[in-house]
């Protein structure tokens, strides 16, 4: 603002809306420029962005059809996304719905059946008390024992390699699958993939050039409130 920018816009690189991250990313941004006069906007929300389809899609569809060709007959794809404490339900937060919108798009194009061929879980949890999001993706594959023959995980609420994705998936959930007999692999991350990115780019461009405001379906209060979380 001080530099004398005609306007701000805010890209949290998650895809999943909730009150408790973009939101309050977000929240922060819009009350650091309040009295400024530069307007702040936000890409809220990129859960079912064409191109993070596209990219899930092929991704789903070639790991799954090599586990079954190598001889894994059941196989079920799961999504995930970082947990969150359970108590963001108890406000309707829509973060648990933005990951089965992302999911169900996939599946839609995969022509993948719930509850048959895919699933959600969550992931990553935070060691506090208090109960979070589940089920947590290494219970789930102890629930699958005996059941399938493989597991594909789609971690699509993250964007890039790290901690989270190489470790908590690559090491621990691969081996909780191995301990229990499945077979086991993961979709890649789509780090700096260039049609996701020229996508992102567009929806930034867009609000740079005065385009309305991104709104999350089923909010009724302002997104970047920053009292909202």
């Amino acid at each position: 603002a001080d530099d004398g920018v005609d306007a701000i816009v805010g890209l949290v690189l998650a895809p999943h809306y909730s009150r408790f991250s973009i939101g309050q990313y977000t929240g922060r941004a819009a009350a650091a420029l309040d009295g400024s006069g530069v307007p702040f906007r936000a890409v809220q929300s990129w859960a079912t962005e064409p191109a993070l389809i596209d990219f899930l899609t092929d991704q789903v569809a070639t790991r799954r059809a090599a586990m079954q060709a190598a001889g894994h007959e059941r196989v079920r794809v799961v999504f995930t996304a970082h947990s969150l404490p359970q108590r963001i339900l108890e406000g309707g937060d829509p973060y648990p719905d933005q990951l089965r919108a992302t999911a169900e798009a996939v599946a839609a194009r995969c022509g993948l059946q719930s509850g048959t061929d895919w699933e959600l879980a969550w992931q990553s949890a935070g060691r506090t008390p208090e109960p979070w999001l589940g089920p947590d993706i290494l219970d789930w594959i102890d629930g699958a024992a005996g059941e399938l023959d493989g597991v594909i995980v789609s971690s699509c609420g993250f964007v890039a390699d790290h901690l989270e994705v190489l470790y908590d998936l690559d090491i621990e959930a691969a081996a909780k699958a191995a301990s229990v007999g499945l077979a086991f692999d993961r979709t890649a991350s789509l780090n700096d993939h260039p049609a996701v990115m020229d996508a992102l780019a567009g929806r930034v461009a867009d609000l740079a050039n005065g385009g309305d405001e991104d709104r999350v379906d089923g909010l009724a209060d302002t997104p970047h409130d920053a009292n909202s979380a």
